[in-house]
């Protein structure tokens, strides 16, 4: 019998906030690939990280994980193990990242497919489609993305919010806009099955959702779509994760997380993101009681990297010893680089201070926090040494909590919240840190 599994290559490690229950995987080897693949839960995330590298890197990795999947998959194959990859290159709601280097690559290494789709919605940090237009949702009012400062990126600056546009800019005129299938609200309502069957040469598609209720809809349709034999890839926000795993809720609800901290501990937590929300959030958060701020002036990293190191770790050693809560922030201020080369080299280095600071926090912290997706992934990949995590669950809407093992070498069952820098409201990492530090009796008698 063929199983249905869905492979999420993952550009930051925030894609599993909408699921639960399922492996994040950082390392991709086959024997690594070959335990996710038969796994109970029906998805599983390879972390790629490569929205933090230049294209080539991304392109290059992203193949490799490709060409081992298909090993893998040949090998379970073997063993009389069928199973029908489903493909989803999960990105930025706010459209950055390597498309369509990505998505050339999968099609290269497992196509041929029908069509690809993309589908950038994610709902609960406000991002909806409509008319094939994608908006981010601020205090109620509907933004064009472009017109948002995720559309600044240095790295992966765009000018549309009109899908088809987007898609002519990014490809660079070999996918025309007018060459895009759009499917809109009606489309996504309805019934297009027909119009699945009809896909074919990896035609582009965008999609539209307000509603969490349109992707499932949708998604049961490219489901009966996909077994009868159509193939398709996916470029996707978080929320058709959710349509297509059609999961149940998750066992402790966000409000009774700190069920999971260890020991009724002060935890620590990393803010790595530099996006206005991020900065908004800390600014919050700085201000609950409980809590140490510990700036890393980031400027002095080239010349002072090991007295920086030190200082923050006395710091938060200190903190914790207080019964406080360090949190560790990188400084605001955006600096500027002549290319894009030198500012991913600097934000490597800013990284790499960071998982130092990781892999140097007291043993008995009860929960760590990580704010920003490239952080988060590195603070799993690196700073924590995971080769692989289990998703619990969410503690806010879009901020995973993951758990590292009961054998983990310094922080045994530590739950990790995985918070990216453009999810929430200001107060959304304020009420983060408060879920995980209300008593854990509380938690037990209302898990």
């Amino acid at each position: 019998m063929t199983q249905t599994k869905i492979i999420v290559l993952d550009d930051d490690p925030t894609g599993s906030q909408t699921v639960h229950g399922c492996l994040l995987l950082t390392r991709w080897d086959i024997n690594s690939l070959c335990i996710a693949l038969q796994d109970e839960a029906p998805l599983f995330f390879v972390l790629t990280n490569t929205r933090g590298m230049d294209a080539q890197k991304a392109a290059t990795l992203t193949r490799e994980v490709c060409q081992n999947l298909q090993v893998a998959l040949k090998k379970l194959a073997a063993d009389g193990i069928e199973i029908n990859p489903i493909l989803v290159s999960r990105s930025d709601s706010t459209l950055r990242g390597h498309y369509p280097v990505e998505t050339d690559v999968i099609a290269e290494e497992l196509g041929p497919f029908d069509a690809h789709f993309l589908v950038p919605a994610f709902f609960e940090g406000g991002r909806i489609t409509r008319d094939a237009n994608h908006y981010l949702v601020v205090d109620g009012k509907e933004i064009p993305v472009h017109e948002t400062e995720f559309a600044k990126d240095s790295v992966f600056a765009f000018s549309h919010s009109f899908l088809p546009d987007y898609v002519e800019e990014k490809t660079a005129g070999c996918i025309k806009a007018d060459q895009v299938e759009q499917f809109l609200l009606a489309d996504v309502r309805g019934d297009c099955s027909a119009r699945l069957n009809t896909l074919k040469d990896n035609v582009c598609c965008s999609v539209d959702g307000e509603t969490q209720a349109d992707l499932d809809h949708f998604a049961k349709q490219l489901s009966t779509a996909a077994q009868a034999g159509k193939r398709f890839l996916f470029r996707s926000g978080a929320s058709l994760l959710t349509a297509l795993a059609a999961l149940p809720k998750q066992p402790v609800a966000p409000e009774q997380m700190a069920f999971y901290v260890r020991d009724e501990k002060p935890g620590a937590i990393i803010v790595g993101s530099h996006v206005q929300k991020t900065t908004s959030q800390l600014n919050q958060l700085l201000q609950q009681s409980d809590i140490q701020g510990i700036e890393v002036d980031v400027a002095r990293i080239a010349e002072e990297r090991e007295t920086l190191l030190q200082k923050t770790l006395q710091q938060a050693d200190a903190a914790h010893a207080k019964g406080l809560t360090p949190v560790i922030y990188t400084s605001r201020s955006e600096l500027s680089f002549a290319t894009q080369a030198l500012r991913l080299a600097f934000g490597e280095s800013v990284s790499a201070l960071l998982m130092d600071v990781v892999r140097g926090l007291p043993k008995t912290i009860g929960f760590l926090i990580s704010k920003g997706g490239i952080t988060s992934n590195d603070v799993l990949s690196s700073g924590l040494s995971l080769r692989q995590s289990r998703v619990l669950g969410q503690v806010l809407p879009g901020c995973s909590v993951v758990r590292c093992p009961a054998d983990h070498a310094r922080y045994p069952n530590l739950p990790v919240v995985i918070f990216p820098g453009n999810v929430g409201d200001d107060n959304a990492l304020a009420v983060a840190y408060q879920r995980l530090t209300q008593s854990n009796k509380e938690a037990l008698a209302t898990a």
